[in-house]
């Protein structure tokens, strides 16, 4: 085989595409070996993934095979809102073990990063761009605009980064119906996109952040009401690790023919899990503190 396998797969609702998407690649995936393998470990099922979220809101959004709880999506929605920005590391701090990066340091504070300077941590770099607030600008002054985008690669930090950042850019514009309203739509690439690992938070997250980040900003600014589009997800290098393929299948791939898709999804509006979501935010703040206090860090 000479190519990388290039998968379209198109729904409805966010857990139906998660669904879709990694039975296509468990299907129509090409084997591969990646530099975090581990001696023994099978190889990993890749490919080049398009996800198209004709509904992003609509139910069911939650899928229950996606590794994690309800709480660790709302931590998610919080870390890409901003609130885990300050565990960026010193970068010429060799024993500083905090992240590289977060992605929404990357969207507000884009160019910057930090540095130990006599002791104090500092903001270094060429520039600092909130590219959050400049594309609200852009969408609130010109909707139909092409150039309402945000990036995260940094070549000069992340050449040399273990781990750069699998999230690229995010692309949007809105479309304006016969009534009034306005559509927001998005592009998300990602260059790496672990599909089992990582791939609903991720999917999740961003979806939440459109909405009350940029098109809830653009209605309070404009006064007109501003919902979610389609949300169209393009990975690079979509992929199973070797080592998860059998707990995918334990939790979902054997469970196709034996389950209703009613029965492996939640509705996010449930009144439970909603007050499991809501009420995770005070447990994951203090838990933010109580990280922050036991890293003391400048």
């Amino acid at each position: 085989m000479k190519n990388i396998p290039v998968i379209f797969v198109c729904e409805n609702s966010l857990a139906a595409a998660y669904e879709k998407a990694l039975l296509e690649l468990y299907k129509n995936g090409i084997p591969f070996k990646t530099q975090y393998d581990k001696p023994g470990d099978p190889l990993s099922l890749d490919c080049t993934m398009n996800i198209t979220i004709l509904d992003p809101l609509s139910e069911p959004m939650i899928h229950k095979a996606f590794p994690g709880g309800i709480e660790d999506l709302r931590e998610y929605v919080l870390e890409v809102q901003g609130v885990k920005d300050h565990w960026v590391k010193n970068i010429n701090d060799p024993e500083d073990t905090r992240w590289e990066y977060t992605y929404h340091g990357r969207l507000a504070n884009y160019g910057a990063w930090k540095e130990l300077r006599n002791g104090k941590s500092e903001v270094a770099g060429y520039f600092n761009i909130n590219q959050i607030e400049n594309v609200i600008q852009k969408l609130v002054k010109q909707p139909f605009t092409r150039q309402a985008q945000m990036i995260t690669w940094m070549p000069n930090l992340d050449l040399d980064c273990y781990d750069p950042p699998c999230l690229q850019s995010l692309w949007y514009r809105i479309i304006e119906d016969e009534d009034g309203v306005g559509w927001l739509n998005c592009n998300v690439r990602f260059r790496s996109n672990d599909a089992w690992g990582a791939n609903f938070m991720n999917m999740f997250g961003f979806i939440m952040f459109n909405k009350e980040i940029i098109a809830d900003e653009i209605a309070r600014r404009t006064g007109k009401k501003i919902l979610l589009g389609r949300l169209n997800w393009h990975a690079d290098s979509y992929h199973i690790y070797g080592k998860d393929i059998e707990a995918a299948k334990n939790r979902l791939f054997d469970r196709i023919e034996k389950t209703d898709f009613s029965e492996r999804v939640y509705e996010f509006s449930n009144e439970d899990i909603k007050s499991i979501y809501d009420e995770a935010t005070e447990s994951i703040m203090k838990k933010i503190k109580e990280y922050d206090e036991l890293h003391n860090k400048v």
